[in-house]
């Protein structure tokens, strides 16, 4: 078969479709070709690259704050907290029990070590970003309530487990 391809005005390049029996015939298979790789652009990536601050979700954000409390309370304290997990969870179990009920949703739990589970302190992302003065401020809310649930963990004044507890306020 020779190939009928014409030069239009603009230098486009036109040719005819192929006869209906013949390989790349029909409407479907250029149709799929052209959604998934649209305008020959090839498939979308990611908008923001991975080592950048803003790719970021917010709960990851605040699972790094939560962390990062951690981390500095294990500086302050030391062996103190080797046995002690820190967890993130969304929202308290019975929410909707708590605030039928009237009673005050609580940022967080404290479990106390049983035989063969370690002490568990778990912090709930939405209702400690909700009580967040600002978004600015978060962190530091963040903080605060960590140092208050390991501090009731400890049965030490949050005062005396770091000295910057309620520093923003």
């Amino acid at each position: 078969m020779q190939d009928r391809s014409t030069q239009g005005p603009l230098g486009l390049s036109i040719r005819p479709l192929p006869p209906a029996g013949e390989q790349g015939a029909g409407r479907r298979r250029g149709f799929r070709e052209r959604r998934r790789n649209r305008h020959g652009r090839g498939l979308r990536g990611e908008i923001m690259p991975a080592i950048l601050p803003g790719s970021r979700t917010r709960g990851e954000r605040f699972e790094d704050w939560v962390l990062d409390s951690a981390d500095r309370l294990q500086e302050l304290r030391g062996s103190e907290l080797d046995n002690v997990e820190y967890v993130v969870e969304e929202i308290p179990p019975g929410l909707e029990k708590i605030l039928r009920d009237g009673g005050r949703v609580p940022q967080g739990n404290v479990s106390r070590a049983a035989q063969g589970r370690p002490a568990r302190i778990t912090i709930y992302r939405r209702v400690v970003e909700t009580e967040a003065p600002s978004p600015s401020e978060a962190q530091d809310l963040v903080h605060d309530v960590v140092v208050e649930y390991t501090a009731a963990l400890l049965n030490v004044e949050p005062e005396s487990l770091d000295p910057y507890y309620r520093g923003y306020r």
